[in-house]
């Protein structure tokens, strides 16, 4: 005799058995207890560079890098990626959940200087950092394609709006054309 010798004997005893445990798994899972996500801000400082018309090589060798050493030194960085492309290079910094954004802000400015030594003679501007929340998704994208010298009137719009007062859950982020 067979496990399923009885229930291929008996098809409308496996039905109603297979309709009770629907029933019973069905109840069961309206009965779980559902806890909300847990409200967690971590603390994430991106720092942008850029030297247009420079290869990603060029920018991950002669900017990311000094940057990197710089930035290595700083207290509770959980987690540092970097990204470059043609013109422009990205770090963001993930620091320990009980680290001050704002001391590590103050931490990470004080990097950007000592790194800046290090930087290309030729890079237009210093480097940029701004406190970022990676939990905060976009509510609104919109991608533009532009030439180089439109994209310096957007980085400029980039940096007067992430100064304003009146966003403080907005994220307004332009990249140079290629990335």
């Amino acid at each position: 005799m067979s496990i399923s010798e009885p229930f291929i004997r008996r098809p409308i005893a496996t039905t109603l058995l297979t309709i009770a445990v629907a029933l019973a798994g069905a109840v069961a899972f309206r009965l779980l207890p559902v806890s909300p996500l847990p409200q967690v801000d971590f603390p994430t400082i991106n720092v942008a560079a850029s030297l247009p018309g420079a290869s990603p090589e060029i920018m991950a060798s002669a900017v990311a890098t000094p940057l990197e050493r710089q930035l290595s030194r700083i207290a509770d960085v959980s987690e540092m990626t970097s990204s470059s492309t043609l013109g422009s290079t990205r770090i963001t910094l993930q620091f320990a959940l009980d680290r001050d954004i704002n001391a590590a802000a103050r931490d990470v400015e004080a990097a950007i200087n000592a790194a800046r030594s290090y930087l290309p003679t030729n890079l237009p501007s210093n480097p940029t950092y701004w406190k970022s929340n990676p939990a905060d998704a976009p509510v609104f994208m919109l991608t533009l394609y532009t030439t180089p010298v439109v994209y310096l009137y957007f980085d400029r719009l980039q940096n007067w709006w992430r100064g304003a007062e009146h966003t403080h859950d907005t994220a307004v982020e332009f990249l140079p054309p290629g990335s």
